[in-house]
């Protein structure tokens, strides 16, 4: 059973985050003859002191275990300057094309215009290797990341379903809405396979996934029609019920009390 209607998904720009960098926290002024104040720096001195010939007694070890610290952190600041760095820049540089492909593929309104797009999403063009080559190649970095989610959504829409749950299953994401997208994708691929229960399964998560005003009335939607499909209508219920109190000025929504009534 198809039950998505998109045949391209676009991640929504992630809003940055401002820090304010000008709090300066004020040092009071101690009065030292305020007695409590002067005890309790007094208090410190002798800690200070401690400190002092513990550091004194030990050098020995604590400056092996700065040593230890140090040849750590060279090394990792090695493998990010000279191997993840480089490893990044060429993730990128390969992965360019496949990003435009699957941008004219999204953008496309000819069926068989999207077929040609996503297959060079996949098999690769102008040289570079498709999204499945670089996601293996370059795994660990954030090329090879979204590269999976380029694969799975290219192999969703040319029906290749096995793929598109293997390569969004490898896919990870913060973001507030590509993470719920994937999740729900995966669904629609077993949805496609017919494996029913497990597209309700995906769906519900995806719902679940940062819950927001786009994603999740979407994939309260399609969990409700599947369990509907299933036989759950209390379920189903549950679902468009949801949407009904909790997001009415979604699209999904328009029609959501002629659901209800189905599934009561």
């Amino acid at each position: 059973m198809a039950t998505y209607n998109k045949r391209g998904y676009k991640a929504p720009k992630e809003k940055e985050e401002k820090v304010d960098a000008n709090f300066i926290e004020d040092t009071p002024n101690v009065d030292a003859k305020d007695s409590a104040t002067a005890k309790a720096f007094d208090a410190l001195d002798e800690t200070a002191s401690k400190t002092e010939d513990f550091v004194a007694k030990n050098q020995k070890y604590i400056l092996g275990f700065l040593g230890a610290v140090a040849l750590v952190t060279i090394g990792y600041l090695s493998y990010q300057r000279f191997i993840a760095e480089p490893k990044q820049v060429d993730a990128t540089e390969d992965l360019f094309v496949a990003q435009q492909n699957f941008q004219l593929a999204t953008d496309a309104t000819d069926v068989k215009k999207q077929d040609s797009l996503y297959t060079l999403v996949l098999k690769g063009s102008e040289g570079k290797q498709g999204a499945p080559g670089i996601a293996d190649q370059y795994s660990g970095t954030d090329s090879g990341n979204i590269a999976n989610y380029y694969a799975g959504i290219a192999s969703l829409n040319l029906k290749k379903y096995d793929d598109a749950i293997k390569y969004l299953e490898k896919f990870s994401s913060k973001d507030a809405f590509l993470g719920a997208i994937a999740t729900g994708a995966i669904g629609d691929a077993y949805a496609q396979k017919n494996d029913t229960q497990k597209a309700l399964d995906f769906y519900v998560k995806a719902s679940e996934q940062n819950v927001n005003e786009f994603t999740t009335p979407r994939y309260l939607y399609k969990a409700g029609q599947t369990a509907l499909a299933l036989g759950k209508k209390s379920d189903a219920l549950k679902y468009f019920t949801q949407i009904k109190e909790k997001y009415e000025t979604a699209p999904e929504a328009q029609q959501i009390d002629a659901l209800i009534g189905m599934a009561q």
